[in-house]
């Protein structure tokens, strides 16, 4: 895709491989950086390659899974390579085209002029009240120039269909108090938001003195 996008496009989610770590790792390194949280981001491309795609491979959605949104000018072709996860392919009217300044740095690995525009990322959990497991939303972010064109809806919505399809119980993710946009669009999905629960953490050296605790 050029750096200028032409007013519709097409978007597709499909499940991310080792080939989209470089890209993976630059949309993390964004979302700290808009979440003010760079001094906690320590991932490399090497660790999340190690972690996130071991071999051999863990089955999606029952272990950490990574979902990748890309943008096309055309028609996606057939993707032959997905039998996990079947791609889910929109086409977004925009009111406008839009400049994409970072096209070139987020370009697919798939070729095609493709522009990876964002990622959701999640793994299973459990509810002992609902005695159902579950998916949580470790991560979801949408690169800053094609934010509020409906891409973020349909992450959520790709991983929420996956969970209802799957028979689980709920869908959880964390959200910063001050991202009031990001509330209001969660709400507005239908979610809702737990003002009473806070959460614990042990990490770093707090974590690591438990290391002969046993």
């Amino acid at each position: 895709m050029s750096s200028s996008a032409a007013a519709s496009v097409w978007a597709r989610i499909r499940l991310a491989d080792r080939r989209d770590v470089p890209n993976i790792h630059r949309l993390i390194r964004q979302m700290a950086e808009f979440e003010l949280l760079t001094h906690l981001f320590s991932a490399t491309e090497a660790s999340l390659s190690d972690t996130l795609f071991p071999s051999p491979a863990l089955p999606p959605f029952l272990s950490f899974t990574v979902l990748i949104l890309e943008l096309s000018h055309s028609p996606f072709s057939e993707d032959s390579d997905a039998p996990l996860f079947a791609p889910i392919v929109r086409r977004i009217d925009l009111e406008s085209a839009v400049e994409d300044p970072e096209a070139a740095e987020f370009a697919s690995p798939r070729g095609e002029g493709i522009v990876v525009a964002g990622f959701v990322l999640c793994f299973p959990n459990y509810s002992t009240f609902l005695a159902k497991p579950g998916l949580y939303i470790e991560d979801i972010f949408v690169r800053a120039t094609w934010r509020r064109r409906g891409l973020g809806r349909m992450l959520l919505a790709a991983v929420a269909g996956q969970a209802a399809q799957m028979g689980m119980g709920r869908v959880e993710w964390c959200v910063l108090d001050w991202n009031v946009n990001a509330i209001k669009f969660y709400e507005d999905m239908g979610a809702e938001v737990m003002p009473m629960w806070r959460i614990c953490r042990l990490t770093g050296p707090a974590l690591q003195a438990y290391l002969h605790e046993k």
